[in-house]
């Protein structure tokens, strides 16, 4: 028997699915393979086709058979709606016709008899009632009123059936008004309002249920007030409304939380519900507080894609913040309570959500496109930035000052204090300055003693820095930078880290940290040097508030320890910290210092453009990394500065050449440099494309056909390039630690290392621009040599561009007529040749020294205060910064020659000037490009601008600049102390009846060929605010001012002559360079060391010639000799007047005098005993006759020297 055997005789049916034919004797020719292979296809789509018809078959059967149950039962179910409808009415005609009165289901009804006949029709009226069914409003209507006639006089107790039955009508009732939306079929305002009371007598009856059900009842009063018309709304009874309003939410029950999340999530998102109300104050003054703040911190934390933003209009969440605002700052007013933690929370996330929406909005300017707020939100939003609102935010810090303890009592306080502070700066930022101060005017309390009740005021600043010294990551990155890497990383912290503290108290104490930096940087800003020096003195209340809050010198070398390791971390391990996967946009202002609130996504090109945000810092949702390295280098370098003036550090405190290989270091920043060229390069050519692309008129849309989408593809490729630029910005930070730390913290490392540094950044730009031939005459000969012979004109012409001819009259016209078109192309060697007013060519041969004779000759011009030029000003300490009224000055010339403003001829004249300015800063790039010292002084504020626009390619304006009042010293002593003795007064600064505008002095010196204009002066006021004149300087607000004051006059009114200077300046050198010295040291790289005249190294590196070359027996001429052992007899003194007699300055140079260009000369110039010696300093040239002896050398030398003669030309 077969295996397979089944026990059936029957044989099985056999399917023929292939097509093929079981005929052995079929046809194979090549024609029936072929339908063979056909007929196989067509069978199997046949089959499936027809198994895909008899499901179709069977579904649409079934189908059938549903539609046929379901309309059977909606019609039984309709039928029984109508029979319980009909004996409802029945039951309501019969109890009414017992008293004479005819059923109408409009008019005033009486009271049931019973509580069983209450209870019967309501169970009737749930099974019928319709939400869409007018006339079924009408009958619950009719109900309403006859059970509220029987409560009225009858009093029982509910049980389960009458409550369900009641939270039944009452569902029913708000679907009743929430459906009915058109204006035809909208109810009367009279069912409206019975069955509002409806729903308020239920809330009060059974109020556990129906504030478990809240959420469809604040959904359906929201949508009444969004349905609500002018004229409309008048007719709803506004009482009964708020009655039911609050009904939900009082008495207190376990689901009250539940119906504040719903009164938050579906009526406080309702726009101008104030204006629906008439007044929110009745509502505010019944609303418990402590549990709306407790119920929205909640959604916030647990729940925030359910109710509170998932299908909120962002529109509807800045209601819910106004509102939420006016609700719980109404009762606020007359209290002196400040805020408590939930409500800061609450505000800070939807802050942080919103942030852009109001940073725009709020403060919108003329020119914007955003939509203005509101009226209602826009003035309750602005209360949050009100001075008295600020202040009492520390007031809920008040306790007992233990340095101890102060800081784990009040932790979860100042964490969350912080944070909303901090958000406030981010979501103000024109308000920023206000907040600082306000918080830092503010200050918490301590009780001295428990015999002692007297209270004592602890100044902000002390205690948050008290705040920070006990946390845990200010005591670790204290220890060890690479401890600051571990606390950034977040979840990849070490385990280590994670026992001693939890990750999100790590981020609390970020918050903390952050806010005692804004407000430390505010501080410093205001704080002079002698208030800031006294920190370390005992202070009292009677002195100024600035010096109770400096704080010791010993906590600010501690908080210098802190932020250099911190920065340190964050530049030198910047891709450990966000690490490999780094998340793309994170970092908008929403985000900033923000609970984990995500936005909705705006679309493909918002995607492109997001991508080219700032990465965010694992530890601290929402704050970037730039951010951090922002703060955090500018506070370090503040200090810096005050420690360069003041010196309260010890020399080498700025140090940190331990964490690096410095036998290495000079080559590898090289390296890096010629990186950081390159990707420079790349953006450069990016800009122009984008630059190309920005030159299309946008009218063209609306005339070309496809226009549109030709303008969206180069809209998206722009966003492309800008996110091709930031992949290699964040390359270059990964890859160029060492240079990002020099251009941020450059006094990590010795100052002598950076000069080198510098020089070799020059050299290698050299290289690259002159095709490695760095000797002029090898360049010149290069370019002619590479020009083909057919084109030697071209190599000549090239080559003219570099020359110039320059009377010694008119030095600085004649040079920027010649060689203002050259752009960068001065850095090339340059020829100068000098003629007399009758063009006759002086002699001598530039080999480097008549052109440091021309960038010196032009310096001393420009500089001088005997020109007519006027492009520099002359402090009281006799320092030099752009005269901040140039720009005026030839305003108001041209006004009284009568030139129209806006016109060509207005316009060219003050082009003019400014190309002046960016001339002048392209010769000094130039000074220091050669390594040739100037005997120039420059005021520090203007310096250190030169050194803060490091990394903006082409150092467009002040991008870094921070202007302060300890500057002010340098530019005006008189103006600083009268402001300083304005922040003292210890009485009501109003008396001196000051407002926020300032009054300019604009000279007008007479001009050349213009006799008929006489030298004037105009007095110009200023508003240093917006509507200034109508704003009083008070106690209060005159820190504000102070600060606007220093910002006007040296920043604002010289801006545009700065900005060009440092254009021109910025064109020579890199902007990153310069940012790796500060004001003084620039002054130092500029002009020569100002340390003693090291006479041994000048004899080292002195050439000479003439007789006085050292012949082969290696020994100098006698009277060589007797030069160098007078010059050691010298006093320092002496020797800088022999320095500045030879080479124009009287400082050598910072790495030695090998680095002199051209190098230090001697030779002779006869034998005559009565000659002096002379000089030719454009090639540091000495000629000293042959002097007999010691004394007479000495006494020609220093009467030579005294007197200033000498001086020829070779």
């Amino acid at each position: 028997m077969f295996q397979s055997f089944t026990g059936n005789s029957r044989r099985p049916r056999q399917v023929n699915l292939s097509g093929r034919s079981n005929n052995p004797f079929a046809t194979t020719s090549g024609v029936g393979q072929h339908n063979t292979s056909l007929n196989s296809q067509n069978a199997v789509v046949q089959a499936q086709q027809e198994r895909l018809a008899r499901q179709q078959e069977r579904e649409r059967l079934y189908g059938a058979k549903l539609l046929q149950r379901v309309w059977r039962g909606h019609a039984s179910r309709k039928e029984l709606q109508r029979q319980y409808r009909a004996q409802w009415d029945n039951i309501e005609d019969f109890n009414l016709s017992k008293r004479g009165i005819h059923l109408n289901m409009g008019k005033e009804s009486y009271g049931y008899t019973s509580k069983e006949e209450a209870s019967g029709q309501l169970q009737l009226l749930v099974r019928f009632a319709s939400p869409t069914d007018t006339s079924d409003a009408r009958r619950v209507q009719h109900f309403s009123r006859r059970l509220h006639s029987f409560l009225a006089s009858s009093c029982f107790d509910l049980d389960h059936e009458w409550s369900r039955a009641l939270v039944n009508l009452a569902m029913i009732s708000a679907s009743m008004l929430r459906k009915q939306p058109a204006a035809t079929s909208s109810l009367p305002s009279d069912v409206k309002n019975e069955l509002l009371k409806l729903l308020s007598m239920a809330a009060r009856m059974v109020p556990h249920q129906m504030a478990s059900n809240s959420y469809v009842f604040y959904s359906t009063l929201g949508e009444i007030v969004r349905q609500s018309r002018p004229g409309i709304s008048s007719e709803l009874d506004i009482g009964t409304f708020e009655e039911f309003t609050l009904a939900l939410l009082v008495p207190a029950t376990a689901d009250s939380n539940d119906a504040y999340e719903s009164l938050a999530s579906e009526l406080l998102t309702v726009p101008d519900l104030q204006g629906f109300l008439g007044s929110l104050n009745r509502m505010a003054a019944r609303v418990n507080r402590k549990l709306l703040c407790l119920s929205m911190k909640k959604m916030l934390l647990t729940d925030i894609d359910r109710k509170l933003v998932k299908g909120k209009q962002r529109e509807e969440l800045l209601w819910l913040l106004s509102h939420f605002i006016y609700v719980y700052s109404s009762l606020n007013s007359t209290s002196e309570k400040a805020p408590d933690a939930d409500y800061i929370f609450v505000l800070s996330s939807l802050l942080s959500f919103l942030a852009e929406d109001i940073a725009s909005r709020v403060d919108r300017s003329d020119l914007s496109s955003a939509k203005s707020l509101p009226t209602f939100v826009q003035a309750e939003i602005l209360t949050l930035v009100d001075q008295g609102n600020v202040t009492s935010l520390l007031a809920h810090l008040s306790l007992v000052f233990n340095p101890e303890k102060q800081y784990q009592n009040a932790s979860e306080h100042t964490a969350t204090l912080a944070t909303f502070a901090l958000t406030l700066l981010r979501v103000f930022p024109r308000r920023a300055d206000d907040v600082r101060m306000w918080l830092y005017l503010g200050s918490t309390t301590r009780g001295v003693s428990s015999e002692n009740r007297s209270i004592t005021r602890i100044p902000a600043i002390k205690y948050f820095w008290a705040a920070v010294t006990k946390t845990h990551v200010y005591s670790s990155i204290y220890q060890h930078p690479q401890n600051a890497v571990e606390l950034l990383r977040g979840d990849r912290a070490t385990q280590k880290a994670k026992q001693s503290v939890s990750n999100g108290d790590i981020e609390k104490e970020w918050r903390v940290i952050l806010l005692f930096l804004e407000l430390y940087t505010f501080v410093l800003k205001v704080t002079v040097d002698e208030e800031f020096m006294s920190g370390s003195v005992a202070t009292d209340e009677n002195q100024s508030w600035t010096r109770q809050s400096a704080l010791a010198l010993e906590q600010v070398r501690n908080l210098t320890v802190f932020l250099k390791n911190l920065a340190f971390a964050m530049y030198w391990n910047g891709t450990q910290i966000l690490g490999s996967g780094e998340q793309p946009n994170t970092s908008s202002l929403g985000n900033y210092f923000g609970t984990a609130i995500t936005a909705p996504s705006a679309g493909v090109n918002n995607e492109l453009a997001t991508k080219t945000e700032d990465a965010t810092v694992e530890a601290l949702s929402g704050t970037s990394l730039t951010y951090m390295k922002g703060m955090v280098t500018g506070l370090l370098r503040m200090i810096y500065e005050r420690d360069s003036r003041r010196n309260f550090l010890a020399k080498d405190h700025w140090l940190m050449t331990e964490h690096f290989d410095m036998g290495g270091f000079i080559p590898a920043v090289v390296m890096e440099e010629d990186v950081r060229h390159h990707v420079q390069e790349a953006d450069d050519m990016d800009d122009d494309n984008d630059g190309k692309d920005s030159n299309d008129d946008p009218r063209d849309e609306d005339v070309l056909v496809g226009a549109r989408r030709t303008r969206q593809v180069r809209r998206n490729e722009q966003l492309r390039n800008q996110q091709r630029k930031t992949a290699r910005k964040k390359h270059l930070e990964s890859v160029t630690p060492r240079l990002e730390i020099l251009q941020n913290m450059p006094f990590f490392i010795p100052f002598a290392t950076r000069v080198e540094i510098f020089r070799e950044f020059v050299t290698l730009d050299q290289t690259r621009r002159r095709g490695g031939f760095l000797d002029p005459d090898q360049w010149r000969m290069s370019v002619m040599q590479n020009t083909p012979a057919s084109h030697n004109s071209d190599g000549r012409h090239a080559l003219a561009k570099h020359h110039a001819k320059v009377r010694r009259e008119n030095v600085f016209d004649d040079a920027l007529a010649q060689f203002y078109e050259l752009g960068d192309g001065l850095k090339e060697p340059i020829q100068i040749t000098f003629v007399d007013q009758f063009d006759t060519v002086e002699a001598g041969i530039d080999g480097g020294g008549v052109t440091k004779e021309f960038l010196t000759s032009v310096t001393n011009e420009a500089f001088s205060s005997t020109t007519d030029l006027n492009l520099f000003t002359e402090s009281d300490v006799n320092l030099l910064y752009p005269n901040p009224s140039a720009v005026e000055e030839r305003k108001d010339f041209l006004r009284q020659v009568g030139f129209k403003e806006g016109s060509s001829e207005w316009n060219e004249p003050i082009r003019d000037l400014l190309r002046r300015y960016e001339f002048l800063g392209r010769v000094i790039g130039k000074c220091l490009y050669e390594g040739i010292l100037v005997d120039i002084h420059f005021a520090p504020f203007f310096l250190v601008k030169w050194a803060l626009t490091g990394g903006s390619g082409s150092a467009p304006n002040e991008t870094s600049y921070r202007a302060n009042i300890n500057d002010l010293r340098d530019l005006d002593e008189g103006l600083y102390q009268g402001l300083l003795k304005l922040k003292d007064y210890p009485g009501d600064v109003e008396d001196f009846g000051l407002d926020f505008t300032i009054t300019d002095t604009i000279s007008s010196p007479a001009h050349a060929g213009h006799s008929a204009i006489s030298p004037s002066q105009r007095i110009v006021t200023r508003d240093l605010r917006p509507g200034g004149s109508q704003i009083p300087v008070t106690n209060e607000n005159r820190l504000i001012y102070i600060s606007c004051v220093a910002k006007h006059r040296l920043q604002s009114q010289p801006y545009q002559q700065t900005s060009a200077f440092l254009r021109g300046l910025g064109l020579m050198i890199q902007p990153s360079w310069l940012s790796m010295f500060n004001q003084s040291e620039l002054q130092t790289l500029l002009g020569g060391d100002s340390s003693g005249i090291d006479i041994v190294d000048l004899r080292k590196n002195t050439q000479y010639g003439g007789v006085y070359v050292i012949g082969n027996d290696g020994q100098e001429h006698p009277t060589v000799q007797m030069f160098w052992e007078v010059m050691h007899t010298l006093a320092d003194e002496d020797c800088r007047k022999l320095l500045k007699y030879v080479t124009s300055t009287p400082r050598g140079p910072l790495l030695g005098f090998k680095q002199l260009n051209p190098q230090f000369s001697i030779r002779d110039s006869g034998s005559d005993q009565t000659r002096l010696p002379s000089t030719s300093t454009c090639v540091n040239l000495l000629k000293l006759p042959i002097y007999q002896n010691v004394s007479i050398l000495r006494e020609k030398l220093l009467y030579a020297i005294n007197a200033g003669a000498g001086f020829n030309l070779s």
